[in-house]
C-alpha cells in the first residue's frame, strides 16, 4: 500500500506542476487535470467539493494559507459524506487530496500550523478579494438594472470580462460555503458575528452570485446573469412575462425555489409529474421559439414589451399542425373549440404541454401520432384542471405511491413493449415480419380504433401486447417480407408500362412496321397483358400482407380482397374476350361482335382509369376529388388508391407537373425509338428464320428443346435485349438529366467565376453584389461620415465600406486556417473605405505593381496627357492605383507638415490639378523624373511605417526635405521651379532652417493605415496575379464571389432572421489527433505529420509562420512548447476528417452572426438600432450584445453518445471533446449517461439519462440538463437513436444536420440567413420542409481514387440533386448537410428513422417521411458545406456496400411502397430511377453480361450456334451484335460519367473539363467505376435475398498505407473474384466451343466488355493499392497470405487471422429456409459446364447418350476420393502413418500412369484433360455452394471437414491465379513507378514528392 501511496504523491506533484505551467500560459489548453478534476461522481453530485477545490487552485498563488484551508474543508466534507470510502474512486481521491494538503503544509518549513485562526484568515481574505474585484459595485449595478430595466453603459467600465466575472463569483461562492461551515465552531461574537451578518446579507441579495453560477444553456431563466445579456432583449423579456404565473391560474400548492417567479411550466410539472430538467429544458425552448417569432414581427421596442398575439398563434399552429391534421383524419374534435375561442395563455399552455410530452417521450418520439394521442388526452385533463381553483395531480400520471410521474405511468409501458419487440429482432438477424418496428407501433394510431387503448393506456390492449416466444404479435398495415417481389409490387405501373410497350413494339416489328387492322388487333393484346399484370399486383398485395391479417384494419383487408377478386375476374374476362377476338379474326365470315365488345370494355376501363388518374394525380383536378363527398365516388377512389394518414395530397403545382411530364416524354421518345430500331426490329428476321428452321442436330443429350421451334435458342437471343430494354431507360435519364442540369446551372450563373483571373477582373462588382444580397437593409441605411449617396462614386464607396469588414474577416479566417501567408493576407485585405478619401480603395493584390507599370508608361509617353491617361485606363485597376496614390500622397503630406510646408504641399497640388484640368500635365511635370520622386517618397514611407524614435524623426524630416528638393527642382517645369524658388514664404523658411525641420508622426489610425498601404503599393514589384497561391483558398474565394451573383433571398437583420441549430451525431471517431498519433509510423515509415507536410507544403510553411517559427523548425522543436504542440495537433486534425474540424467549421456560423449583428449595431435600449456604422470590427467577438444576439439565433449540439463512458474510462476522446468545449463556449455536448446500482438478488440495474453539458468557467464539464430515460435508448439503429435522444436539446426553427466528417467556411456561414429565408420562399404549392445544400468534397486531392470519388459525389450533390429538386420534384434527404424545418419534423417523427436494419440508410427515410407528410424538399447551390469522403479503395467499397445494402432494405420498406403507389406515374418514374431503381439498373447491367454469356454458352454447348449459322448465316448480324454489346458503354461508366463531364464543363470550362476527363481515363477511372459496379450489385442483391445489411465503419484516416493481399482477398473474394472467374470461364467456354461468323474480330467485339469486367474485378484492388507492385511488398504479401490460408481457426480467432474463421463468417448471411432454397436454385447454373463439356471431348466423339454424363460423375467422385486421401488429417491416421504415405505414393504413381495410358490408347487428348478441368471446377464450386447452403445436413453426415478442405483448395487456387500476374509485374521496377504516378497524379501535378512519401521517412531521419 505504501508503494501505491508514494506513486500517488508523485502523480499529484506532477499534476500540480502542470497546473502551474498551465496558468502561466505554457501548458496545453486543457481541462484542469489536478485533484479538482478527479472528484468522484458519488461525491460531486451531493456536495460542492469540486467548486471548493477549484477555488483553492485559483487562489493558490495569491494566498496559499487560504488554499490550504479550502482543501482541508473539502477533505472533511468527503470524509463525512463517505467515511468508509465505499464509493468508486473515493479512496484514491481522499489519498490524493491528503497528499496535496501535506505538500501545502510542507511549505511552512515544519512549523506548527495554528488552525484556531483559520476563520479569521479566510474572513480577511474574503473581504480583500471582494474589494479587489469590486464585487459590491457589480451588485449595486445589478440591483439598478433589475429595478430600472435598463442596461447602464458603465457596467462595461467595471472592466471585468465575462469569464473573469464568472470565476470571481465561483470563488466567492466557495469561500462563503467554507466560512459558513467553519463559523459553526467559533463564538458568535467578533469574527463569528461578522460572518453571520455577511451570510444573512448574501442570502438576501446573492442574485449576482447565483445568477453567474446557476447552470443554464442559453437564457439564464433560473437567475439573472450580468455576463449574459440575452435576457434583456425585449422579445425575451416579453415572453418571460407572458408565461409568468397569474392570479387567473389555479392556485399552485407548492412554492417555486430559486429567484425566478412561478410560471406555466411549474403548474405542468406539478400536475403531470414531468422531470424538473425536462421542464427547464422546454421552458427555455418555448421562450426562445416564441421570442424569435415575436422579433420577426418588427414591433417597435417599448419599455415594457408585450407579447403579440400573432407570435404565439404562429407558434401554436405550427407546433400543433400535425395534431390538428391527425384529429381531422380520424374525424375527432381537437381539444379546443375554435382558434378564436382560446386565449393567449391557453395557447401557451398547449404548446408548453406538447413540448414537455415530446421532451420526455424518449424513443416514443419516433411515434408522432402516438404523441398526438397522448397530447389529446393530457390536454383534456389540463383543461379540466385549469377550470378549477386549485391545481391537482392528473389522474393518468399518479403512481402507486401517490406521487405523479409522466415517465413512469405513460412513457415506460410503451417503451417496455417496444423494447421487448426490438429484442425479438435478434440483433437485426430476424426477419422483419417477425417483430413490430417503430412504424408498426405508430400506425396503430392511424385508425379510430386506437381509442380502444383508453386513457390511461390499458396494459391488456393489443397495442401494449407483450410478444411471446415463437408467436408474432402482428404487424400493422405493411409487412416487410424479404423478396424481390417488392420491386414489382411498389412500382407495378412502371413494369406494366414497359411490358405493354415492348409487346406493342414487338408486334409492330413482327408485322414489318405496317399499321393496319390486323396489326391493330394484335396490338390490342396489351389488354390481357395489362389486366393480368394488374392482377399479379393485387395477388402480391394479398401474399405480402401475410403476417398482418390478424391486426390490420378491416377496411384495409376488405380492399385487398375486393381488388384481388376484381383483378382475377377482369383478367379472365378480358383474356377470354380477346381470345374470341382472335378466333373472329381467323374467321372471314365473322361480324366482329367480340371485337366491338372488347373495344367497349377497354374503352370504358381506360376512361375510368383516366378519370381517376386525373382526379387523384393531376394537380388541377385534385381539389375536385377532395371536395366530392359522394359515397359511390369515394368507394372507387378508395379502391383505386389506398388512403393512409401519410401520403395524402402528393401532387404538385400544374406548371411543375407539366415540366416533369415533358422531361419523361422526351426520355420515352428516345428510349422507344432506340428500342424499336436498334433492339427489337433487328432481331425479327433472325427470330423468324430460327423458328422456321428444321430440327437441328444437338451436340449433347437434349432434354427440353425438341419440337418447340428452337424456343431456348430464341430465348438466348432475346434475353440480353430484354434485359437491356428494362434498364436502358436509366441511361436516357442520365443523359437528359445531365443536359437539363447543365442548362439550369448555367441559368443559375454557376461557373461564371471559375478562375483567379476572373476574380481579379470582376472584383469591382463584388461590393455591390455583396451588399444587395448579404447585408441587411438595416445596415444599408446607415450613413458614412455624412457622405451622400447621390453619385456613383459615393455609392461605390459606400458599398466598399460595407463590404470591407466582411471580406477582411474572410481573409483573416483563411490566414487562421493557414491557407495564406501573412504577406498574402496584407495583399488580399481591403481598406475600410470609411475615411475621408473619396476614392474606393481596393485590395493591394489588384493594384500591386500597377504604379510601377504606370510609371513605365509615363516614361515612354511621347503624346498628350489624354493619350497617357487613356493607356493607363485600359487597365482599370492601374487607374485606381494611380488615383489612390495621388490622393493618398496629398493626404499623408498634409498630415505630416504644417506652416510653410503645408503651404508648399497645397501649392504643388493646386498647380498639378490646374495642369490636369488644362490637359498640360506632360508639360508641367518632367515625367522622366517620376522614378526619382517615387524613390524619395518610398524612403519616407519606409520610415513612417515604423514606431517613432528621435532618430527616425530626424531621418523622416531629412527624407521629406529630399522629396521637396526632387519635386521642386527635378519634377516641376522650369517656370514653376522659378516661381517656387522665389516664393518669399518658402525662401524665408528655408533660410531659417524651419522648412520641414520637424514633422507630425502619423498617429491617426486612418493615416497610419494609408501610409502602410501606400508603402506596399509602391514597393510590391512582383505581380499578384497568383495571389493566393493555395488552390483551396482560390477555390473558396472563386465560389464565394461567384455565389454573390446567384439568386438568393435578401438577408434579414440578425434579430429578425430564422433561428437555427446545427446538430452533429458522434460515436467514437477521431476527435483530435494526439501527438503520438502524428508521429506514429506505418510499416513504410510514414507518419501522418510527414505525409501532410509533403501533401500540403505551403500550408505547413504558413503554419510555422503563424506560430512564429522558422521554416527550418524541426518537428521535435515544436514539442518544447506545449502551446505549439497543441497548435500542431489542431493543424493536423483540421486536415483530416475529425470532429475538431467539424466543430471549428460550424462555429463559423456564430462568428458570422456576431459580425453581422455587430455591424447592425443593435442595442439594448429603446432605440433598437444605432445610427452610425462602426469604423472597425476589431473586438466584435467581445461585444456582449453581438454574442447574445448570436446565441439567440444559433446553437450547436454534438450528440456524443458514449461520451459518459469515455470519461469514465478516461479515454483520450473524452479529453479532446472537453478541450473542444473549452475552446468553444457556444458548443454543447449531449450524451447518454448510465448509472448502475445493485438490485435485489444481486442483479445490477441500470438507469439511463440524457445529459447536456457545456464548459464552465474552469473549463470543466458543467451539467445543464439531465433527463431520465425509460431504458436503454438504443432499440434501433445507432445513429438515429443517438440523434433522437439529443434532439430535445436543439433550439430554433431550423436544424442543419452535419456529419462529423464535414467542414464549413466563414464566407459560406455569412449566407446562412439568406438560406433560411428560403423556408418562406415560393417553391411550389407547399413551403419547403428540407433545404438541400451543396457539398464540396475536400478529400479529392489525396489520391486518384479520392479524386474519382470526389468527382462522382460532387456530380450527384450538384447537378444530380439540382435536377431532382427541379423539375422532377423528387429530391430526398441523402445525408448531411441539409437544413430541416425543425418544428415540422420533430412533430412528425424526427429527422431520421431508426427501426433496426430496415432503416439502416436512416437519412433518406427522413426525406421519404417529409415527402409523404406533404413536405417539400428543395436544393440550393449558392451556399456549400465541406464534406470528407472515403479515400482508399477498401474504404470506398465498404461505404458503397453500406449504401447498396441500405437501398436493398429500402426496396422492402413501406415508405418506398407508398411513394411508388401514391405518386403520379411520371413522378413515380423520377423517384424510382433516382433511388432503388439506380441499383436495380446497376444489377441489371451485370445480369445482362450473365444472361448474354450463359445464352452463348448454351448455344455453344448444344452446337446450335454453328448449326444455325451454317444454315442461315444469321448470328453474324451486325445489328444484333451492336444490340448485345450496348451494355459495354454502361458498364465502363461512360454514361455514369456524363453528368460528371457536364459538371466539369459548367464549373471549370470546356478545355479544363476535357483535360480532366482524359486524365481520369488515363488514371483508369473506368476500372474503378466497373469495380464499383460489382460492389453495388453484390451488396444490393445479397441484401434483398438474405439481408445482412449493416453499418460498416470505413475509417476516415489518411490512406497511404499498403493493403496486404490477404486483406483484399477477404474483402473482395465473394463480391468480385468469384463472379469474375465465373465470367472468365464462360468466356473461355465461348471461345473454345462457340462459333462466330466473323471469327476473332467478331469474338473480340462481342466479349471485350466482358473481359474488361473480369480484369477490373480481379485486379482493381491491386492496381489501386499503394506499392502494390513493389517486389518486397509482394513477397511479404505472399507469406502473409499463405500463413492466413493455412492457419487453423477456432473459438475467438477472427477471420483476419485465419482462413477457416473467415470462411465461417462468410456463410452467416444464409439464415432462412427461403434463402437456402434461392441459393440452391442459383447454384444449379454451374452444372451446365460439366454437362456441356463432356459431350465436346474428343473421347466421346458424337455420342450424345446420357450415360456419358453419368460416367463423368464417376470420374469426378474418383478424383474427390484421391483428393480426400491426400488431405486426410494426420491426427486421424497416426497409427497408419507409414501406410498412408505408402498409399499416397502408390496412388500418385497409379494416377499418372492411368492418365498416360488413357491418352495413349484412347481418343482422350491433352486438350480433353484441360477441358475436363474446366468442366469439373464449376461443378465442384456448385457442390461447395450447396454444401454451405445446407450446412446442417452436411455436418450431420460427417462431411463438413472435407467440404472445408475443398473450399480451402478453391480459395488457394483463386488466390494463386490472381497473385501470379501481380508477382510477375512486380519483377519490373518501372511498373511500381507507373502505379505510383497513376495513384497520386493529383499530387504530382502540384509538384509533390510522392515517391518520398511511399519510400517512407526513414531515409530522411537517418541523414
Amino acid at each position: 500500500m505504501s508503494g501505491v501511496y508514494d506513486n500517488w504523491e508523485r502523480l499529484v506533484r506532477a499534476t500540480l506542476q502542470r497546473e502551474q505551467l498551465r496558468r502561466s500560459g505554457q501548458g496545453h489548453e486543457r481541462i484542469p487535470s489536478g485533484i479538482a478534476g478527479a472528484v468522484p461522481p458519488s461525491l460531486g453530485r451531493k456536495t460542492n467539493i469540486d467548486a471548493i477545490l477549484q477555488a483553492a487552485d485559483e487562489i493558490q498563488m495569491e494566498n496559499p494559507t487560504v488554499a490550504r484551508i479550502l482543501c482541508e474543508q473539502a477533505y472533511s466534507m468527503a470524509q463525512s459524506l463517505d467515511p468508509g470510502s465505499d464509493g468508486r474512486g473515493v479512496l484514491q481521491f481522499k489519498t490524493g487530496l491528503m497528499s496535496v494538503i501535506k505538500q501545502k503544509l510542507a511549505k511552512k518549513d515544519g512549523a506548527q500550523i495554528d488552525r484556531t485562526h483559520d476563520v479569521e484568515r479566510i474572513w480577511e481574505f474574503y473581504q480583500l478579494y471582494k474589494r479587489r474585484h469590486r464585487v459590491d459595485d457589480i451588485q449595486r449595478e445589478e440591483q439598478k438594472w433589475r429595478e430600472s430595466g435598463t442596461f447602464a453603459a458603465n457596467l462595461g467600465e467595471l472592466e471585468l470580462s465575462s469569464l473573469e466575472m464568472k470565476k470571481v463569483f465561483a470563488t466567492l461562492r466557495a469561500l462563503i460555503e467554507v466560512m459558513e461551515a467553519l463559523s459553526k465552531d467559533v463564538p458568535p461574537d467578533g469574527v463569528g458575528l461578522s460572518i453571520l451578518e455577511e451570510l444573512k446579507r448574501v442570502k438576501k441579495s446573492d442574485a449576482a452570485l447565483s445568477g453567474e453560477l446557476t447552470p443554464y444553456n442559453i437564457v439564464p431563466l433560473e437567475a439573472p446573469s450580468l455576463t449574459n445579456v440575452i435576457g434583456f432583449f425585449p422579445e425575451v423579456r416579453c415572453v418571460i412575462s407572458a408565461i409568468r404565473y397569474t392570479e387567473h391560474f389555479p392556485r399552485l400548492p407548492v412554492k417555486v425555489s430559486g429567484q425566478r417567479d412561478a410560471d406555466m411550466f411549474d403548474l405542468l410539472e406539478y400536475v403531470f409529474g414531468f422531470q424538473k430538467d425536462n421542464v427547464r429544458n422546454q421552458r427555455e425552448n418555448v421562450v426562445l421559439m416564441v421570442a424569435n417569432a415575436q422579433s420577426r414581427l418588427g414591433i417597435p421596442v417599448e419599455s415594457d414589451p408585450k407579447l403579440d398575439e400573432k407570435a404565439i398563434t404562429e407558434v401554436f399552429l405550427k407546433v400543433l399542425d400535425n395534431y390538428i391534421k391527425w384529429c381531422k383524419y380520424l374525424r375527432i374534435r381537437v381539444v379546443w373549440n375554435s382558434l378564436e375561442a382560446i386565449n393567449r395563455d391557453r395557447k401557451l399552455f398547449m404548446v408548453s404541454l406538447y413540448f414537455l410530452i415530446w421532451g420526455e417521450a424518449a424513443n416514443v418520439r419516433f411515434l408522432p401520432e402516438c404523441i398526438c394521442y397522448i397530447f389529446h388526452h393530457m390536454a383534456k385533463e389540463l383543461d379540466a384542471i385549469l377550470d378549477h381553483g386549485e391545481a391537482s395531480f392528473a389522474a393518468s400520471c399518479i403512481t402507486e405511491n401517490g406521487s405523479v410521474s409522466f415517465l413512469e405511468q405513460i412513457i415506460f409501458p410503451i417503451y417496455d413493449t417496444m423494447a421487448k419487440e426490438a429484442a425479438r429482432n435478434n440483433n437485426g438477424k430476424a426477419a422483419h415480419s417477425a417483430w413490430r418496428n417503430y412504424d408498426d407501433f405508430n400506425e396503430y394510431f392511424w385508425s379510430p380504433a386506437c381509442f380502444e387503448l383508453s386513457w390511461p393506456p390499458k396494459s391488456d390492449s393489443s397495442f401494449l401486447l407483450q410478444p411471446k416466444k415463437r408467436k408474432r404479435t402482428g404487424k400493422s398495415t405493411f409487412v416487410e417480407h424479404r423478396t424481390f417481389l417488392h420491386l414489382y409490387r411498389s412500382f407495378h405501373r412502371l413494369w406494366i408500362f414497359l411490358a405493354i410497350m415492348f409487346q406493342a413494339l414487338a408486334i409492330i416489328a413482327f408485322n414489318n412496321g405496317t399499321l393496319n387492322s390486323d396489326t391493330f388487333k394484335s396490338v390490342l393484346s396489351i389488354g390481357p397483358t395489362f389486366a393480368i399484370m394488374n392482377f399479379v399486383e393485387s395477388f402480391l398485395d394479398v401474399l405480402l400482407m401475410f403476417g398482418a391479417y390478424t391486426t390490420a384494419r378491416g377496411m384495409a383487408l376488405s380492399r385487398l380482397v375486393i381488388r384481388f377478386f376484381w383483378g382475377a375476374l377482369s383478367s379472365v374476362f378480358v383474356t377470354y374476350v380477346y381470345v374470341k377476338v382472335l378466333q373472329e379474326r381467323n374467321d372471314p365470315g365473322s361480324n366482329s361482335l367480340y371485337f366491338r365488345i372488347y373495344l367497349l370494355v377497354l374503352g370504358v376501363y381506360a376512361a375510368i382509369r383516366v378519370v381517376f388518374a386525373l382526379l387523384l394525380k393531376i394537380p388541377a383536378c385534385h381539389r375536385l376529388s377532395e371536395m366530392s363527398d359522394q359515397s359511390f365516388f369515394q368507394f372507387f377512389k378508395w379502391i383505386y388508391e389506398e388512403r393512409y394518414f401519410v401520403g395524402r395530397g402528393l401532387f404538385e403545382k400544374t406548371s411543375d407537373y407539366c415540366r416533369y411530364v415533358v422531361f419523361w416524354l422526351v426520355i420515352f421518345s428516345c428510349k422507344f425509338v432506340f428500342a424499336y430500331f436498334l433492339q427489337i426490329r433487328p432481331l425479327v428476321k433472325p427470330t423468324n428464320i430460327i423458328a422456321d428452321l428444321p430440327s437441328l442436330e444437338y451436340s449433347w443429350h437434349d432434354l427440353i428443346s425438341k419440337n418447340n421451334n428452337n424456343f431456348l435458342t430464341i430465348a438466348c437471343l432475346w434475353a440480353p435485349v430484354v434485359a437491356i430494354y428494362l434498364m436502358d431507360i436509366h441511361i436516357w435519364y442520365t443523359l437528359l438529366s445531365a443536359i437539363i442540369g447543365g442548362v439550369m446551372g448555367a441559368r443559375g450563373r454557376l461557373g461564371e467565376i471559375r478562375s483567379l483571373e476572373m476574380v481579379h477582373k470582376r472584383f469591382e462588382s463584388f461590393p455591390e453584389a455583396f451588399v444587395k444580397n448579404l447585408v441587411s437593409p438595416q445596415t444599408r441605411r446607415m450613413p458614412f461620415d455624412g457622405q451622400s449617396s447621390e453619385d456613383t462614386q459615393d455609392n461605390n464607396k459606400t458599398w466598399a465600406a460595407l463590404f470591407s469588414p466582411f471580406w477582411n474577416e474572410i481573409i483573416k479566417s483563411l490566414r487562421e486556417e493557414d491557407y495564406i501567408s501573412n504577406r498574402e493576407m496584407d495583399l488580399l485585405c481591403i481598406p475600410s473605405n470609411t475615411g475621408s478619401l473619396r476614392l474606393v480603395q481596393w485590395p493591394l493584390f489588384l493594384l500591386s505593381s500597377k504604379i510601377l507599370l504606370a510609371v513605365d508608361l509615363a516614361l515612354d509617353c511621347k503624346d498628350t496627357q489624354a493619350d497617357l491617361w487613356s493607356r493607363i485606363c485600359r487597365d482599370e485597376y492601374m487607374a485606381y492605383a494611380v488615383q489612390e496614390c495621388y490622393y493618398s500622397v496629398e493626404k499623408i503630406l498634409r498630415s505630416l507638415v504644417d506652416g510653410e510646408g503645408r503651404l508648399w504641399v497645397e501649392r504643388i497640388y493646386r498647380e498639378i490639378n490646374n495642369s490636369v484640368l488644362e490637359g498640360s500635365l506632360v508639360i508641367t511635370l518632367s515625367l522622366k523624373k517620376l522614378p526619382l520622386v517615387l524613390s524619395r517618397f518610398t524612403a519616407l514611407t519606409g520610415l513612417l511605417i515604423r514606431n517613432e524614435t528621435p532618430e527616425l524623426a530626424k531621418g523622416a524630416a531629412k527624407a521629406l526635405f529630399d522629396l521637396y528638393e526632387v519635386v521642386t527642382h527635378d519634377l516641376l517645369s522650369s517656370d514653376l521651379r522659378e516661381q517656387l524658388d522665389s516664393w518669399n514664404v518658402l525662401v524665408r523658411a528655408r533660410n531659417e532652417g524651419r522648412l520641414f525641420s520637424r514633422i507630425e508622426w502619423p498617429k491617426d489610425p486612418e493615416i497610419k493605415e494609408q501610409v502602410k498601404r501606400l508603402h506596399l503599393l509602391l514597393t510590391v514589384k512582383d505581380s499578384a496575379a497568383n495571389i493566393p497561391k493555395n488552390l483551396e483558398a482560390r477555390r473558396r474565394l472563386e465560389f464565394f464571389t461567384n455565389s454573390l451573383f446567384m439568386d438568393m433571398p435578401s438577408a434579414k437583420p440578425v434579430s429578425e432572421m430564422m433561428p437555427f441549430c446545427v446538430f452533429t451525431p458522434y460515436y467514437s471517431e477521431t476527435v483530435l489527433y494526439s501527438s503520438s498519433e502524428l508521429r506514429l509510423e506505418n510499416e513504410d515509415g510514414i507518419s501522418i505529420l510527414f505525409y501532410l507536410q509533403k501533401i500540403f507544403p505551403d500550408e505547413w510553411e504558413n503554419f510555422l509562420e503563424r506560430i512564429g517559427r522558422g521554416e527550418s523548425t524541426a518537428d521535435a522543436d515544436l514539442q518544447d512548447s506545449s502551446r505549439d504542440a497543441l497548435e500542431l495537433r489542431f493543424w493536423v486534425s483540421y486536415r483530416g476528417q475529425t470532429l475538431a474540424r467539424t466543430v471549428r467549421g460550424m462555429m463559423y456560423y456564430r462568428r458570422a452572426l456576431m459580425l453581422q449583428s455587430y455591424l447592425e449595431r443593435r442595442t439594448l435600449g429603446e432605440d433598437d438600432f444605432r445610427d452610425s456604422f462602426p469604423t472597425t470590427t476589431q473586438g466584435f467577438e467581445l461585444s456582449r450584445e453581438s454574442r447574445a444576439q448570436a446565441d439567440l439565433k444559433f446553437t450547436y449540439v454534438v450528440s456524443c453518445q458514449i461520451y459518459g463512458q469515455q470519461k469514465q474510462k478516461k479515454a483520450p476522446e473524452a479529453a479532446d471533446i472537453a478541450l473542444l468545449l473549452q475552446r468553444n463556449e457556444a458548443l454543447r455536448v449531449a450524451f447518454i449517461h448510465v448509472e448502475e446500482s445493485g438490485a435485489a438478488g444481486g442483479d445490477i440495474s441500470k438507469e439511463y439519462y440524457s445529459k447536456l453539458v457545456k464548459a464552465d468557467v474552469h473549463g470543466k464539464d458543467q451539467e445543464i440538463y439531465s433527463i431520465k430515460l425509460p431504458g436503454d435508448p438504443k432499440l434501433g439503429e445507432g445513429k438515429p437513436e443517438n440523434q433522437n435522444h439529443a434532439i430535445v436539446f436543439t433550439r430554433g426553427e431550423a436544424v442543419q444536420t452535419i456529419d462529423m466528417n464535414q467542414d464549413n467556411y466563414l464566407e459560406e456561414a455569412m449566407k446562412m440567413r439568406n438560406l433560411l429565408e428560403e423556408f418562406r420562399g415560393n417553391h411550389g404549392i407547399r413551403p419547403p420542409t428540407i433545404l438541400g445544400v451543396r457539398e464540396h468534397v475536400f478529400t479529392g486531392s489525396v489520391s486518384s481514387l479520392a479524386w474519382f470519388m470526389s468527382n462522382q459525389e460532387t456530380s450527384f450533390v450538384t447537378l444530380g440533386q439540382r435536377v431532382l429538386a427541379n423539375p422532377l420534384k423528387v429530391r430526398m434527404h441523402y445525408g448531411h448537410p441539409d437544413v430541416f424545418d425543425r418544428i415540422f419534423h420533430i412533430s412528425r417523427g424526427g429527422i431520421s428513422k431508426a427501426s433496426r436494419v430496415i432503416n439502416i440508410s436512416e437519412d433518406i427515410f427522413a426525406g421519404f417521411n417529409s415527402t409523404l407528410r406533404q413536405g417539400n424538399i428543395t436544393h440550393h447551390e449558392y451556399i456549400q458545406v465541406g464534406k470528407g469522403r472515403d479515400v482508399g479503395l477498401n474504404q470506398i467499397a465498404l461505404f458503397e456496400g453500406k449504401v447498396a445494402g441500405g437501398n436493398g432494405e429500402q426496396v422492402l420498406s413501406r415508405d418506398v411502397y407508398r411513394i411508388g403507389q401514391l405518386f403520379d406515374f411520371f413522378r413515380m418514374l423520377s423517384f424510382y430511377f433516382t433511388t432503388v431503381g439506380f441499383y436495380v439498373c446497376t444489377m441489371m447491367t451485370v445480369l445482362t453480361v450473365y444472361v448474354f454469356l450463359y445464352g452463348r454458352a448454351y448455344l455453344a454447348f448444344s452446337g446450335l450456334d454453328r448449326g444455325i449459322s451454317l444454315q442461315a448465316k444469321l448470328l453474324g448480324n451486325t445489328a444484333l451484335d451492336a444490340a448485345l454489346n450496348a451494355q459495354f458503354l454502361v458498364q465502363i461508366g461512360v454514361f455514369t460519367a456524363v453528368p460528371m463531364i457536364m459538371g466539369f464543363i459548367l464549373e471549370m470550362g470546356l478545355l479544363k473539363a476535357v483535360f480532366s476527363f482524359i486524365t481520369m481515363q488515363l488514371q483508369l477511372c473506368s476500372v474503378f467505376f466497373t469495380f464499383s459496379l460489382g460492389t453495388r450489385t453484390h451488396y444490393f442483391g445479397r441484401t434483398i435475398l438474405h439481408g445482412g445489411a449493416k453499418y460498416k465503419a470505413t475509417g476516415r484516416g489518411f490512406v497511404v498505407r499498403h493493403i496486404k493481399f490477404s486483406e483484399n482477398y477477404r474483402l473482395y473474394s465473394r463480391s468480385h473474384f468469384v463472379k469474375a472467374f465465373e465470367v472468365a470461364i464462360l468466356l473461355i467456354v465461348y471461345i473454345a466451343y462457340g462459333y462466330t461468323d466473323g471469327g476473332a474480330v467478331s469474338y473480340i467485339l462481342l466479349t471485350i466488355s466482358s473481359w474488361f469486367l473480369v480484369i477490373s474485378w480481379l485486379f482493381a484492388p491491386y492496381i489501386f493499392n499503394p506499392s502494390g507492385f513493389e517486389w518486397q511488398k509482394t513477397v511479404e504479401d505472399f507469406d502473409d497470405w499463405t500463413s492466413w490460408l493455412l492457419y487453423k481457426g477456432g473459438v475467438g480467432i477472427k477471420g483476419d487471422n485465419s482462413w477457416e474463421s473467415w470462411w465461417d463468417e462468410e456463410q452467416t448471411h444464409i439464415q432462412t429456409l427461403r434463402g437456402r432454397i434461392l441459393e440452391t436454385i442459383l447454384s444449379l447454373r454451374f452444372f451446365i459446364f460439366q454437362y456441356g463439356i463432356v459431350y465436346k471431348l474428343h473421347l466421346t466423339g458424337k455420342d450424345t447418350s446420357l450415360a456419358i454424363y453419368g460416367f463423368s460423375w464417376v470420374v469426378l467422385v474418383g478424383l474427390v476420393m484421391i483428393f480426400k486421401m491426400f488431405t486426410f488429417s494426420p491426427k486421424k491416421s497416426n497409427k497408419f502413418h507409414l501406410l498412408m504415405r505408402f498409399l499416397q505414393g502408390l496412388i500418385s504413381i497409379g494416377f499418372v500412369t492411368a492418365v498416360c495410358l488413357v491418352v495413349a490408347f484412347t481418343d482422350l487428348s491433352i486438350a480433353d484433360l484441360f477441358s475436363s478441368i474446366l468442366a469439373f471446377i464449376p461443378t465442384g464450386w456448385a457442390i461447395l455452394c450447396l454444401a454451405i447452403t445446407w450446412k446442417k445436413v452436411v455436418r450431420s453426415l460427417g462431411l463438413w471437414y472435407s467440404v472445408r478442405e475443398f473450399a480451402r483448395m478453391y480459395d488457394a487456387g483463386m488466390g494463386m491465379l490472381i497473385f501470379a500476374p501481380i508477382s510477375f509485374l512486380s519483377w519490373f521496377p518501372f511498373i511500381s513507378t507507373f502505379q505510383s504516378r497513376l495513384l497520386f497524379n493529383q499530387a504530382f501535378s502540384r509538384g509533390l514528392e510522392i515517391s518520398i512519401i511511399l519510400a517512407g521517412n526513414k531515409a530522411n531521419q537517418q541523414t
